[in-house]
C-alpha cells in the first residue's frame, strides 16, 4: 500500500469512527452540556487545543478503560481544559484490547512499587489458567484494587504529560517544515 493509500485509509477510518458534533448533540449523556460541547472552540485544530486533546485523551483513555465511557469522559474533560474533542476521543483508543493487558500489568507493578499489596503470582497463574471474569473480579476487589488504581493513575498522568509535550514538539516541527517548504517555493520563483 502506498503512502497516499495509507493516508486515505486512515482518513476514511477516522471519519467513520470518530464522533461528529451532531452525534454528540444527540447523546443522552452529553445533551445536558450540548451547547458547551458543540462550541466551535472544541472542534478546531490549533496549536494549543491539539496537545491538550492528546493529554486529556490519554489520561482518560488509560485511567477509565471502559469502552464508550472513555470518549464521553474525554469530551467532558475537554471542556475545562479547552482541548480539542476529536483528538481527545481519538487518543482514548490507545487503550484497546491489544494494549489493555500490558497497561493493567504495568499498573499493578507500579502500584506494588508504590507500596500497595497485589499478588502478582496469582495474576500470572490466573492468566495462564484462563480464569473466568468472576475469578478476575474477585481477585481484583479482594487484593489488587488499590495497587491497580494507583498504578493506572500514575501511568495515565505520565503518559498524558508525555503525549502533551510530544504533540507540542510534533506540531512545531510540522509548522516549521511547512514554512521551509513555502520559503523554498518562493525562492524558486
Amino acid at each position: 500500500m502506498s503512502a497516499g493509500g495509507r493516508k486515505d485509509w486512515l482518513a476514511r477510518w477516522i471519519g467513520k469512527n470518530m464522533p461528529k458534533r451532531e452525534d454528540l448533540a444527540e447523546s443522552r449523556w452529553i445533551r445536558p452540556l450540548g451547547h458547551r460541547v458543540l462550541h466551535s472552540e472544541f472542534w478546531r485544530f490549533t496549536r494549543r487545543s491539539v496537545p491538550r486533546g492528546v493529554g486529556v485523551g490519554l489520561i482518560v483513555g488509560i485511567f477509565l478503560m471502559i469502552p464508550g465511557i472513555q470518549i464521553v469522559g474525554a469530551a467532558f474533560l475537554s471542556i475545562p481544559f479547552r482541548a480539542n474533542i476529536p483528538v481527545a476521543a481519538l487518543m482514548t483508543f490507545l487503550s484497546n484490547p491489544v494494549t489493555t493487558p500490558f497497561i493493567l500489568l504495568a499498573s499493578l507493578q507500579v502500584g506494588v512499587v508504590l507500596g500497595f499489596r497485589a499478588d502478582l503470582a496469582a495474576f500470572h497463574e490466573m492468566r495462564a489458567s484462563g480464569a473466568t471474569a468472576a475469578n478476575w473480579l474477585a481477585w481484583l476487589f479482594s487484593d489488587a484494587a488499590p495497587a491497580l488504581v494507583s498504578g493506572l493513575f500514575i501511568i495515565a498522568v505520565v503518559t498524558g504529560a508525555l503525549g502533551y509535550f510530544i504533540s507540542i514538539w510534533v506540531w512545531r516541527w510540522w509548522i516549521a517544515r511547512k514554512w521551509r517548504r513555502r520559503r523554498a517555493r518562493r525562492s524558486e520563483i
